[in-house]
């Protein structure tokens, strides 16, 4: 075929063959006396020489509790300095990180832990309306009459160690603190030793994937998988060790532990977290005072930030570039964050945590046009294509599903074969369920999902397109649009408007916008004010809410689509 969407990112810089732990130890040295992390809401300033002690400390103390490499160990926690100490004190300990949603209660925690087998958790003793001990000890009663290490619980009966961050003590838990006492010299060496064994093909994180429906599947990622998509994700925003990166996004997800963290320390550059999760005036204030040189965010953070009263307070000059993913990036935000954030060299990525994550990526150097119009170019060591339903490979400016292969493809979901075969199939190819169009420059655009393309009367609509044309209403804030049921179409169109502070607008005039400017045919034929979407806790709009909200609301259903 001519023409063909598929594209191999061919690059001179050769992946890196050495583990998190191996990566950690040199950028420590190289680095010594610069900033390395910045916890505002804890009041902590380390250096890497500082981390480094800190980190091979809980490393150390970690094995001394008897958890071997290969073993799980949980956590459930917000942003802060104790996250990123686990993260890196596992991967030297060559233990699996498994990553809790602070979300989770009580179901979804038990679920995820026993799902794949946790020895120990380390858990956060609340975050917002969260009581983390509560919860735990509703589910471990039988914490109230163990040692810390020797608990035997009927619900969890893997779990053996729960330790809780801060300053109380609770029955049955080790306190995180003496997780950072000084090792002997043995200990030490014994830390050193097994950093020499271990292989950066080892497991080293489960992140349970949000599915819409059946139970979260554990995405199990190796040292390879996420260092080396950290090291070019920073590549691609021109990083050096001058940069200080703003990281508002949750450490549990990809965004933060993968372009957060890791890129940070694969560029020897400064991790600055300006709150336990995303608050816009905490943001402000911090690229700030931090002198800020990146920040990253989904396109929800980015309007949050853009529309918050006192923005224009603030001194926002520092910022340079960044990262922009997690959901499709409206244009309109887009170019309001290139000029009024002076982000002129923010990127924006696309991925998915089963590719590591990002498997596309604008440079800081790709023409604007590009970068507020697409996803970027692939990354480099990575090979995509894009197919029809028959598995075939669509000319260039036709849409079908985008495929990844690589690296950064994932080992596969914990104990779960099937569910993995149905993803990545026989040749290596993950499956994304993303639909996308490539041009002949190899750049990608995004237009939905496969399940979200609404099909009215036979004609294929991608919400994408209607929602980019409704960012252009200088009365709308943010905007989302699905498909409903519908008996006679098979399904209708339906928009939900959220509007700038202060205005006003009705369903009549939101549809003389779309009057002769867009086919008849996607212009919604429901349109719905809102002040907020449903969303997960990474700022993902969920759409198959907001469609279940709609059906129950207007009395509809799926029965009469067929």
């Amino acid at each position: 075929m001519q023409h063909a969407s598929y594209v191999h990112g061919a690059s001179q810089q050769p992946l890196i063959g050495k583990t998190i732990g191996q990566m950690f130890d040199a950028a420590c040295q190289h680095h010594a006396q610069r900033d390395a992390l910045v916890v505002r809401q804890q009041g902590i300033r380390w250096s890497y020489a500082q981390l480094q002690e800190q980190v091979d400390r809980m490393a150390c103390s970690l094995m001394r509790l008897g958890l071997e490499p290969g073993e799980r160990i949980g956590i459930w926690s917000q942003n802060n300095a104790e996250w990123v100490l686990t993260q890196f004190a596992t991967a030297k300990a060559g233990l699996v990180l498994v990553n809790i949603n602070p979300a989770y209660r009580r179901s979804e925690l038990e679920y995820a832990i026993n799902k794949v087998g946790c020895r120990a958790l380390i858990a956060s003793p609340s975050f917002k309306s969260s009581n983390y001990i509560e919860m735990l000890q509703d589910l471990l009663p039988e914490l109230a009459v163990s040692q810390p290490g020797q608990l035997k619980a009927a619900r969890m009966p893997r779990l053996e160690w729960v330790i809780r961050m801060g300053q109380q003590a609770t029955p049955g838990m080790l306190g995180f603190a003496e997780l950072l006492t000084e090792p002997t010299p043995a200990e030490r060496a014994a830390l050193q030793q097994l950093g020499d064994r271990l292989q950066f093909d080892d497991a080293i994180n489960i992140q349970f994937t949000s599915g819409t429906t059946g139970s979260p599947k554990g995405a199990t990622l190796s040292h390879h998988n996420i260092l080396n998509n950290a090291f070019f994700t920073g590549q691609a925003m021109g990083f050096s060790p001058a940069d200080r990166l703003c990281i508002p996004v949750p450490l549990y997800h990809c965004f933060g532990m993968v372009l957060g963290t890791l890129t940070c320390l694969t560029h020897g550059a400064c991790m600055v977290f300006p709150a336990e999760s995303f608050d816009a005036l905490s943001v402000l204030q911090t690229v700030q005072e931090e002198r800020c040189t990146a920040l990253h965010g989904v396109p929800t953070m980015f309007i949050g930030l853009l529309d918050h009263p006192q923005f224009a307070q603030f001194d926002l000059s520092s910022l340079r570039t960044g990262v922009m993913a997690g959901s499709p990036c409206p244009i309109e935000v887009m170019k309001r964050v290139t000029t009024l954030m002076h982000m002129s060299q923010v990127t924006i990525g696309y991925g998915m945590t089963e590719t590591s994550p990002l498997s596309f990526q604008s440079r800081a150097d790709t023409p604007l046009d590009k970068r507020v119009s697409t996803v970027g170019q692939v990354h480099p060591h990575v090979e995509v294509k894009i197919v029809d339903n028959d598995g075939h490979i669509v000319p260039h400016g036709e849409t079908g599903e985008l495929l990844t292969r690589g690296y950064s493809v994932m080992l596969g979901y914990w104990d779960d074969p099937q569910k993995t075969a149905d993803s990545i199939d026989k040749s290596g190819w993950m499956h994304s369920g993303d639909l996308a169009v490539m041009d002949a420059e190899g750049y990608v655009n995004i237009v939905g999902r496969v399940k979200d393309m609404v099909i009215r009367g036979g004609e294929n609509i991608y919400p994408r397109e209607v929602e980019e044309f409704f960012y252009r209403h200088p009365k709308i804030q943010e905007v989302q649009v699905i498909g409903v049921p519908d008996d006679r179409f098979g399904e209708e169109l339906c928009a939900w408007i959220k509007l700038r502070d202060g205005e006003q607008a009705s369903i009549e005039d939101m549809r003389a916008f779309c009057q002769g400017q867009i086919a008849h045919y996607k212009i919604p034929r429901y349109i719905e004010f809102v002040d907020s979407f449903p969303m997960t806790i990474t700022g993902k709009i969920q759409k198959f809410v907001m469609r279940q909200q709609m059906k129950e609301k207007l009395g509809l259903n799926d029965s009469q689509t067929a």
